[in-house]
């Protein structure tokens, strides 16, 4: 089976009526691929009954082209309202997409990929036929199918969003730890990621269960439907370059380890047939590629450690090469870390780490078609949505964007950052398909400091301040927030372009020791853990806001676990 193809032949005459549903035409044989002009890959997204989001992949197999008109009716009464990467227009039932001037070459096998929203009622059936400059596409020069189908590679093998349609699985080990805290039961059954953050994490380590004991399990909770398992893919060399709390057991300069020691006995059990019907969902490398871009040298944030990984390239050659062999495994979903807004939603910062991120996806072998989509705001605290004030509004004469707290960002919370990096990447190369994952699992800021309304007008700052949700003293705090909150429980396709709303980072399980710990798990001490903390360039000299007594990352942290229920929000009932 080949982890690019989404659905045979055979699919093609299915209705897309729900989530995920799509048709394509992928040539099976060199051969078949000669005599196919062109094939088109049509993708529902997101469908919410009134609207819908699509994805439309063109592979030219004919003659190099220097532009090209797609085109297509539907028997349904679907209206286009907007499209990105092509000029998409409509005349009554017939829709035509045509090249922006960036992206009209064609090259013989090449591929450029469009999407576009769109209306209807009743059904939304996908389209039948597609014309590439007057040329059928999906069917032979003979007017047959492209590729039968194949007994082994069964229709919707591999979907568009995992999450939709499936359960998520419930980690037993942090299940128990949930329902042994007092009110713990009322979110014990909430789904959260599975931490592979060390080499012996793969088989379980101190009593811990490892990979094969939670995919098992997985399968148990599966029964007759869908289920997703979530992974984090946390082990780089040189881990962490900026911040201690997390650093890891491998130095900077084994690479080799990583790759032979870490990725290939997790992409060996992962491929095992057994695990083959479950959805696995990989968060690959947090806190490392962006690190790349704001801190290393001349900037004022910069470490000795992270302007080692920069010149040593080992977290380019990691992710890509996690990516790519993680990547062959055909029910994998890799989605990379995107840091949150509060870090990269910077003009210097956003368009520079979405190359890095090309750069890694393009590295050891790997391709962008590794990458199913990314992840914002993994083990953060950035509020979801703030609701009281925009980055439009102006106060006193001056803009949202010049108070202390927004400091020149273009984004004052995630998902309007992780639609706007969504668009970005597409615009670099990355598949039109791709979702994002937002970590809601202590984004939530509620309890009685949650503010209900506007600041006061006084000044550009007293607006922000006093109706911003997120009450961090500086977005650049990480670290065992006080005052922070659970946020939206886990759900699939919440928003446009966000395949799920997700708890990564297990709520309850520390970020790093309050003071210096000694452990042999690598874990150092970070000041930003320190509650007596005053600061440094990187959160602009403001106090930590961290907890006291903080155990090492990963942790059990009863007391935060107990303040994240306290100012859930949507609070807990």
């Amino acid at each position: 089976m080949s982890r690019t193809r989404t659905a045979l032949l055979a699919a093609m005459a299915l209705v897309a009526g729900a989530t995920g549903t799509a048709i394509a035409a992928v040539p099976g044989a060199a051969g078949a691929a000669a005599a196919v002009p062109c094939t088109v890959d049509y993708k529902v997204q997101n469908d919410w009954g009134s609207g819908f989001t699509a994805s439309v992949t063109i592979t030219n197999n004919s003659a190099a082209k220097s532009s090209w008109s797609l085109k297509w009716s539907y028997a349904g009464n679907q209206r286009i309202a907007s499209g990105w990467n092509a000029k998409v227009s409509q005349s009554g039932a017939n829709v035509t997409a045509a090249n922006e001037s960036y992206n009209g070459t064609l090259a013989t096998g090449g591929s450029t990929s469009f999407g576009f929203q769109g209306t209807y009622s009743g059904s939304n059936a996908v389209p039948a036929t597609f014309t590439l400059d007057g040329v059928t596409c999906n069917v032979d020069s003979g007017g047959g199918p492209t590729d039968p189908p194949d007994p082994t590679d069964p229709p919707g093998d591999r979907v568009d969003n995992p999450y939709d349609g499936a359960q998520v699985y419930v980690n037993p080990e942090w299940s128990a730890n949930a329902a042994a805290e007092p009110g713990g039961s009322r979110i014990a059954d909430e789904p959260t990621g599975v931490w592979l953050d060390r080499t012996a994490a793969i088989n379980g380590a101190n009593g811990k269960m490892g990979l094969r004991d939670h995919l098992d399990e997985a399968l148990e909770q599966k029964g007759s439907g869908e289920l997703v398992i979530q992974l984090v893919i946390y082990n780089l060399p040189g881990r962490d370059c900026a911040a201690l709390a997390s650093n890891g057991e491998l130095g900077p300069t084994e690479i080799d380890r990583y790759k032979t020691e870490y990725i290939d006995p997790i992409a060996e059990i992962l491929a095992d047939p057994k695990y083959a019907d479950l959805r696995i969902v990989t968060t690959v490398e947090i806190d490392s590629l962006p690190n790349l871009v704001t801190n290393v040298s001349p900037r004022a944030t910069a470490t000795p450690n992270c302007d080692v990984m920069k010149a040593n390239g080992n977290y380019v050659k990691g992710v890509g090469y996690a990516l790519n062999k993680l990547g062959d495994v055909d029910n994998v979903y890799n989605y990379v870390d995107a840091g949150h807004h509060g870090w990269l939603g910077w003009d210097d910062n956003f368009g520079a780490s979405a190359d890095m991120f090309k750069q890694a996806a393009t590295a050891e072998g790997a391709t962008v078609a590794d990458v199913h989509g990314f992840i914002a705001n993994t083990a953060n605290y950035s509020a979801l949505k703030e609701d009281h004030f925009s980055i439009g509004d102006s106060v006193a004469g001056k803009s949202v964007r010049e108070s202390k707290w927004v400091s020149w960002n273009r984004y004052v919370d995630e998902l309007s950052y992780a639609q706007a990096l969504r668009d970005q990447l597409v615009s670099i190369g990355f598949d039109s398909g791709i979702g994002m994952l937002i970590d809601t699992s202590r984004n939530g800021w509620g309890g009685a400091n949650r503010p209900t309304g506007p600041g006061a007008t006084t000044s550009v700052d007293t607006y922000v301040d006093g109706g911003r949700y997120d009450r961090r003293f500086n977005t650049g705090n990480w670290c065992n927030q006080s005052g922070a909150g659970l946020g939206e429980r886990p759900q699939a396709s919440p928003e446009a372009g966000i395949d799920a709303y997700v708890w990564m980072k297990p709520p309850g399980e520390s970020d790093g020791a309050s003071e210096a710990i000694d452990n042999d798990e690598g874990k150092g001490f970070d000041r930003m853990c320190d509650p007596t903390y005053t600061g440094n360039p990187r959160n602009d000299n403001n106090m930590s806001g961290a907890l006291g007594n903080a155990p090492i990352s990963g942790h059990w942290f009863s007391a935060q676990f107990q303040e994240l229920m306290k100012n859930a929000y949507p609070p807990l009932s």
